[in-house]
C-alpha cells in the first residue's frame, strides 16, 4: 500500500515536469494517451491507482525523455500497479470526503510529527473517544453505521505495529483536559497516552496554559508526513503538511512551505514539557477525571 501511494506521487510528479519541460499541455497529454483531462490531472496528482505502460511509453515518446527517465517512469508505474488493495476501501461508505487520501497518505509515512490543539491525534485515539466524537458530529447517525466507524478506526490504528513509523505528538494542555465523552472515556484515553508514550517510537509532549507565548496559539493543528524511499527507485517523495479544517482539509507540498510548518513545530517544541514530565501530567489529569 505504501509503495502505491508513494510511487504514484513520484510518478504524477515526473510526468508533470517532463510535460512542462516539453511545453506540452495537460490537455495535450490527455490526447497523446487518449484519456480525459480528468483523467491525466489525477494521473498527475498522484490519484491514480493504476497505470497503462502503454500510456507512459506513449506519453515518454512525447515528452522526448531519455532512456533513463522513460525507465523510472516504468519503473514507478510497476510498483504503483503491483502493490497490494488499500484496507480502507471496504469502509469507503464510512469515511468522510478526503480522508482516503489522507490515510494513504498517513500508511505511506515512516514519520508524523503533529501538533494538536483540540483532540487527540487520531492514530492515538480509543474507541470510546472516537465514538464520542461521532456521536457529536452525526448525533443521528445510526448506531450501527457509528460502530462501523469504530471498527474503520481499529483498523486504522496497525499502523502503529509497524516498527519503522515514528510519531512525534504536542498537544495543548486542553486536548488533556477537554471532557470527550465524559471523565470516564477521557481517564482511559489519557491512560492510552501513557502507556504509548513509553515506546521509543512514540513521543508525546505537551503545552500546559501556563507555557510563554508560541506559534502554535497562531498556525492551529497540523501534521507532518515524511516518507521512507522507494524501494524499486530509491527516490524519497517530498514531505507534506496536511492541515485539517472543518469546512475543508489542506495539503502544502511547497518546500517553503513546508518549512515554515516544521519551524513552527520547532518553536512549539521549545516551549513543551519534556516526555516524562508530559507524562506525569497526564496521569495526574486522569485521576482527577476519575475522583
Amino acid at each position: 500500500m505504501s509503495g502505491s501511494t508513494l510511487a504514484g506521487r513520484a510518478l504524477g510528479r515526473l510526468l508533470a515536469e517532463y510535460r512542462q519541460r516539453a511545453n506540452l499541455s495537460r490537455s495535450a497529454a490527455a490526447r497523446i494517451a487518449a484519456t480525459s483531462i480528468q483523467t491525466m490531472g489525477r494521473l498527475e496528482d498522484g490519484l491514480k491507482a493504476k497505470v497503462s505502460h502503454l500510456w507512459i511509453n506513449a506519453l515518454a515518446d512525447a515528452y522526448r525523455c531519455s532512456d533513463e527517465e522513460r525507465q523510472l517512469l516504468l519503473n514507478l508505474a510497476q510498483e504503483m500497479n503491483s502493490a497490494q488493495k488499500n484496507w480502507w476501501r471496504a469502509y469507503a461508505d464510512e469515511m468522510n470526503p478526503g480522508l482516503h487520501h489522507y490515510l494513504a497518505l498517513e500508511g505511506a509515512a515512516r514519520k508524523l510529527t503533529t501538533w494538536r490543539v483540540s483532540m487527540i491525534p487520531g492514530l492515538l485515539q480509543t474507541p470510546e473517544y472516537r465514538r464520542a466524537i461521532a456521536w457529536y458530529e452525526y448525533p443521528e447517525m445510526p448506531p450501527a453505521q457509528v460502530e462501523k466507524r469504530i471498527e474503520m478506526h481499529i483498523r486504522r490504528q496497525k499502523r502503529l505495529d509497524d516498527a519503522g513509523f515514528v510519531m512525534d505528538v504536542i498537544v495543548s494542555e486542553l486536548v488533556l483536559r477537554d471532557q470527550i465523552g465524559g471523565p470516564a472515556v477521557m481517564a482511559e484515553q489519557l491512560q492510552r497516552l501513557v502507556d504509548l508514550s513509553v515506546l521509543d517510537r512514540i513521543s508525546i509532549r505537551a503545552v500546559t496554559y501556563d507555557a510563554p507565548g508560541h506559534l502554535g496559539s497562531m498556525v492551529g493543528s497540523f501534521a507532518l508526513l515524511e516518507f521512507p524511499k522507494l524501494p524499486a527507485t530509491g527516490m524519497v517523495e517530498p514531505p507534506v503538511v496536511f492541515v485539517e479544517g472543518y469546512a475543508g482539509d489542506l495539503y502544502l507540498e511547497r518546500e517553503g512551505e513546508v518549512r515554515r510548518y516544521r519551524n513552527a513545530f520547532a518553536e512549539i517544541a521549545r516551549v513543551a514539557l519534556d516526555p516524562d514530565t508530559t507524562r506525569q501530567l497526564m496521569l495526574s489529569i486522569a485521576k482527577e477525571f476519575r475522583a
